[in-house]
């Protein structure tokens, strides 16, 4: 046994093997396109607005409910997404994530209405909220090392939620 895969061992971290290893980066390149689409889907679409309400024909007031839409169910639905991702695994959450964030965005592109374009502006910000903490769930287990697990242990145990606050922190001006 090397002295990396002795070390992760004592830290409770399994080593990677070696095939995995060498994926990790194509992983991070995944990851890291997928959180780009999530996160650049919430503007881009602000260039697309115009041309859209054009070619639909809906108002100017009806106009936010297609940035609304995305933003409400992302954000209301982010910890739920996070849970799910835990509860049913952190690659099949990322991997219905991304197939439903991109069959919503294909409804979308092909909206012959506008309730059909705020329903799929809803359905991303869905499978954008699966989406988002699996990706990044799957960064912070891909990337584990012995070394960095020693350093996140011996750090737990020091920890400033166990130090007393310090009085001068504390006094009244």
């Amino acid at each position: 046994m090397s002295l990396t895969s002795a070390a992760a061992n004592d830290v409770g971290v399994a080593p990677l093997p070696p095939d995995q290893s060498r994926h990790r980066w194509w992983i991070l390149a995944i990851v890291c396109i997928a959180q780009l689409m999530v996160v650049l889907d919430a503007s881009i679409v602000n260039i697309a607005l115009p041309s859209a309400q054009h070619d639909l024909g809906f108002s100017n007031g009806n106009r936010q409910w297609v940035i609304t839409a995305y933003a409400l169910a992302f954000g209301s639905l982010l910890l739920l997404g996070g849970r799910i991702a835990d509860l049913f695994g952190r690659k099949i959450t990322f991997l219905v994530g991304l197939a439903g964030f991109a069959g919503a965005s294909a409804l979308g592109g092909a909206a012959h209405s506008f309730g059909m374009l705020v329903g799929a502006r809803t359905a991303q910000g869905l499978f954008g909220a699966l989406l988002a903490p699996a990706a990044l769930s799957l960064l912070t287990t891909t990337f584990t090392d012995a070394k960095s697990a020693r350093r996140r242990s011996a750090s737990s145990a020091a920890s400033p939620a166990r130090a007393q606050p310090s009085a001068c922190c504390w006094a009244a001006s």
